[in-house]
């Protein structure tokens, strides 16, 4: 596998930007929409479940599941400038990820952050 499989986030020119920080360099927040999220649920499946068992027993990273949480993140992150754009958003500020077991079958992967207009200073 490539970097490009273990990694995620936005391209050179996002038409929403979305930053872990509280505000961006040279703009100021000309309006907060809200609170914005995206949000998936992916369950596990057979094959790797026996191949991460396997794995455990002699240590090392589990690539198969590393591979499937960064695409489930890069899902819920997409689904959040989604829904950012469609409330009229060029901005999500404090962005964070929250991941949680979704009742033992699968895992819950929320991105989430407050949707803004922002203007040039």
């Amino acid at each position: 596998m490539g970097i490009e499989d273990y990694g995620g986030g936005q391209g050179p020119h996002p038409e929403v930007l979305v930053v872990t920080t509280n505000d961006v360099p040279g703009f100021r927040v000309q309006q907060v929409i809200g609170e914005v999220f995206g949000l998936t649920v992916r369950s596990r499946h057979l094959g790797s479940q026996i191949g991460a068992g396997l794995k455990s027993m002699i240590g090392g990273e589990l690539k198969g599941l590393t591979k499937t949480l960064v695409q489930t993140r890069n899902q819920a992150m997409e689904r959040l400038v989604e829904q950012a754009r469609a409330r009229g958003a060029d901005a999500v500020l404090a962005f964070r990820f929250d991941v949680s077991e979704a009742a033992d079958v699968g895992t819950e992967v929320c991105a989430y952050g407050t949707a803004v207009v922002l203007a040039r200073e």
